[in-house]
């Protein structure tokens, strides 16, 4: 009797953590084309407050196991707002976990997370430490007093800081009426009074004052153009394109995988065709760069992609399900000795896919089934709704009946968080369902999916961790190791 409760708390115990590292590859706190933004924060917020107060130590491991910055900020967050463990190995490594992730954020929510803070009144002897050793590792702090000014200046009273150099004069006593030495922080000065100077300054910086100085919006695209950082130019395609603005070059041999294959999408149809080699080419190496940070030999891959009209995804977060369908699709294409795409609205060429129809999942994947494929990855919002829940019966019979070997792996990869269900929607008992945010997170939560499977115990997981902090920490960027890139990430 007390060996079965005891395997039970543990079975319990597995599939809370499973749940909840599932939720933080997924959930971003934004609406998603079934769910409004309110639904996805309480409900990721008591995720969080639950998994924080019963395993507390799995909590803060889990900032090491690849999911999305949104988490990783609600983690550090909610961990400095608790004080430090009692144990010294437990703080020691509870410590080093924080600052690793924060370093690791990109600027702009590394520093929303320290203005956060502030906000929450979280101002223990920890807090305070953290926030000094973030900013003693900055690379460059004039650069972070532009761009982030309001927020350093918070984060550097609610420290107790004192900066060094100018650097108190700008953010605290009339910036703007003395000169400075500091060649960006006098070209900020200057920027209010001369537009010549805009051109000099980061391209959010410059935004506002551009407007304050009344430049005409394409005329400032056109001048800003060389201060534009990578992930800028892919952001501002479409907004360019909107105002009649010269659409700023993007160098494709740069762009993270997901935010290409968005680019891709955000294209007309006759420009995805007039440029289709060139941006086949550009998704292959993308691709490539994936796997080369993260190795994936698969054998013989089938790869069932949905692309119903719900992968268009909210206004939040724009055809981003199908983005990560077309990623996955180059990423498994790349990986596979031997792979074959099913679309769920079959394209010619996925290249000019679209996100149209019903979310007919069971026909690609009974086609897939049937090319006898080692490894079935099917890439969904999790809603098989013609007919409802096809999948679910389809795969419960090929496991029972036809596979119980399980020679094929189901792997269900999904990129939508069910606030509903605390997770994303899964296909069945038949399937494991991990969530992702972009195609990037695929190598990392195709290893995870023997745990969402339950096939591997606690003790397995615990194990799975505490190796990946280990691996995180010892592969950190040394201090001070950033570039001007990552602002706009």
């Amino acid at each position: 009797m007390a060996v079965a409760a005891e395997v039970r708390v543990e079975q319990v115990a597995r599939e809370d953590l499973v749940m909840f590292v599932n939720a933080c590859f997924s959930c971003t706190g934004q609406r998603e084309f079934y769910g409004d933004a309110r639904g996805q924060s309480v409900s990721i917020e008591f995720l969080h407050q639950y998994i924080l107060g019963n395993y507390r130590r799995l909590y803060r491991r889990t900032l090491a196991a690849g999911i999305n910055h949104f988490n990783q900020a609600q983690i550090i967050l909610n961990l400095l707002a608790i004080g430090s463990p009692v144990d010294v190995e437990e703080r020691r490594e509870e410590g080093a976990l924080i600052a690793a992730a924060l370093r690791r954020l990109p600027p702009p929510r590394a520093y929303r997370v320290l203005e956060s803070l502030r906000s929450r009144r979280i101002n223990n002897r920890r807090a305070r430490a953290i926030i000094r050793e973030y900013l003693a590792g900055r690379a460059d702090l004039a650069f972070d007093a532009v761009k982030y000014r309001a927020k350093l200046r918070s984060t550097v009273v609610h420290g107790h800081l004192k900066l060094e150099g100018e650097l108190g004069p700008f953010l605290f006593h009339g910036w703007k009426k003395r000169v400075y030495t500091q060649p960006l922080l006098e070209t900020f000065r200057r920027a209010h009074f001369a537009q010549e100077a805009l051109y000099e300054l980061p391209y959010t910086v410059a935004e506002g004052l551009a407007q304050k100085h009344g430049v005409p919006r394409d005329v400032f695209l056109q001048r800003i153009e060389p201060r534009l950082t990578q992930a800028e130019r892919l952001r501002l395609q479409e907004s360019a394109a909107r105002d009649g603005a010269e659409v700023p070059a993007v160098d494709l041999s740069r762009a993270p995988l997901t935010k290409l294959c968005l680019y891709v999408l955000a294209l007309k149809d006759p420009v995805r065709l007039e440029r289709r080699e060139e941006l086949h080419t550009a998704l292959e190496r993308a691709s490539a760069r994936v796997l080369a940070r993260a190795p994936a030999s698969l054998g013989r891959v089938a790869a069932v992609l949905d692309n119903s009209y719900s992968s268009s995804g909210s206004i939040q977060k724009r055809r981003r399900p199908l983005g990560v369908a077309l990623a996955t699709h180059y990423l498994l294409g790349t990986a596979a000795r031997e792979y074959h795409a099913f679309w769920t609205s079959p394209v010619d060429d996925p290249l000019r896919v679209v996100a149209r129809g019903q979310s007919d999942l069971a026909t690609p994947l009974l086609e897939a089934l049937e090319w006898g494929p080692d490894l079935v990855v099917i890439v969904s919002d999790g809603y098989d709704n013609d007919p409802p829940r096809a999948v679910a019966e389809l795969t419960r019979v090929f496991r029972e009946r036809l596979d119980p070997g399980r020679r094929t792996a189901l792997v269900h990869v999904n990129p939508v968080f069910d606030a509903d269900e605390y997770a994303p929607r899964s296909l069945g008992e038949a399937v494991a369902t991990v969530g992702v945010r972009d195609a990037e997170d695929v190598p990392t939560v195709l290893g995870f999916a023997r745990f969402a499977e339950g096939t591997a115990s606690l003790s397995e997981l615990e194990r799975y961790l505490a190796a990946r902090v280990a691996s995180w920490l010892e592969h950190e960027p040394r201090q001070g190791e950033s570039t001007r890139e990552e602002e706009a990430s």
